[in-house]
């Protein structure tokens, strides 16, 4: 008995410490000369492949920095890898270590900083509706027997169904497993709209087969503060990763990936998103700060 509570205890001491130094993301890097950046395949402009185990996008580019930034503080060469995440599995994945820094479209919310912690803001999402041009819907009021595709794992039909303008609105949810997937149920009749993050609708419209079929309408459902994602109580990680964002903004840096990837022809099809700079994103970035999207005022 005395051997099992000994080894028992050891075991115990053994999880402590690896679940520590999954923590430390320095500590961690250090020791296996490799770091994780979380992407996805269809969030936009912010994050997307271009096939081969290749990604790219403006919150893959801030990422990028930090890790540079990570990497001078370790003293040695690391190796970045790619590991492809959902809106389901991204939070486990940052949680468990698998992941060491979330570089996609995710909301900062109350719930979700139980779990994790946030960069600074660097994008104010607004949440819209996307819809073919000829469906004569340009409201939400409209969307009354209609069926509505959104992507598993996110908040948008949520944020929908809460929204005043759409009290007594019935329609019908389908989900698609990422958002290339909810936008193709659009783009073939079997959705009626897809409501999510405006950035992620302009940005499969603008590489869609046919752009002039689809149009972004409607009022703005909600705000919300989208972030750079790590783990929770890594308070090193995550000053540095913040002072990197602010490096950024303040250099002018922040503003020019803003034009890279929202207002000039982007990969692989060269066209535009065509997002203008909202006044929310501009006050994020005169103000630097990590506030969940709850601190937002709805409009």
């Amino acid at each position: 008995m005395k051997f099992k509570l000994v080894a028992l205890s050891l075991a115990l001491f053994a999880s402590g410490a690896a679940f520590a130094q999954a923590a430390d993301t320095l500590a961690k890097v250090k020791a296996s000369g490799v770091v994780t950046m979380g992407v996805r395949d269809s969030s936009g402009a912010l994050s997307y492949t271009l096939g081969d185990g290749k990604y790219t996008g403006y919150h893959y580019e801030i990422c990028s920095r930090i890790l540079a930034d990570l990497e001078k503080a370790a003293g040695r060469k690391l190796e970045v890898k790619y590991q492809p995440v959902t809106s389901q599995n991204r939070i486990p994945l940052v949680q468990n270590g698998t992941v060491d820094i979330e570089c996609g479209s995710t909301t900062n919310n109350l719930a979700r900083q139980k779990d994790v912690a946030f960069v600074l803001t660097t994008f104010v999402e607004e949440v819209r509706i996307a819809v073919k041009a000829s469906s004569g819907i340009t409201s939400v009021a409209q969307l009354g027997g209609k069926t509505v595709a959104t992507t598993t794992g996110t908040t948008s039909v949520q944020t929908l169904r809460k929204n005043k303008r759409a009290a007594g609105v019935d329609f019908k949810e389908v989900f698609g497993k990422d958002h290339s997937d909810s936008f193709l149920l659009l783009e073939t009749g079997r959705a009626d709209a897809f409501v999510m993050d405006g950035s992620i609708l302009a940005g499969n419209i603008a590489t869609a087969k046919k752009p002039a079929d689809f149009k972004i309408v409607g009022e703005v459902l909600s705000v919300e503060p989208i972030a750079i994602m790590i783990r929770k109580d890594d308070p090193w990680f995550k000053r540095m990763a913040d002072d990197t964002v602010k490096g950024m903004i303040k250099s002018g840096e922040m503003n020019k990936l803003w034009t890279k990837w929202f207002l000039s022809p982007i990969p692989p099809k060269n066209t535009k998103v065509g997002l203008a700079l909202s006044a929310s994103t501009k006050d994020a970035w005169a103000n630097p700060n990590d506030k969940p999207m709850e601190s937002y005022v709805q409009k």
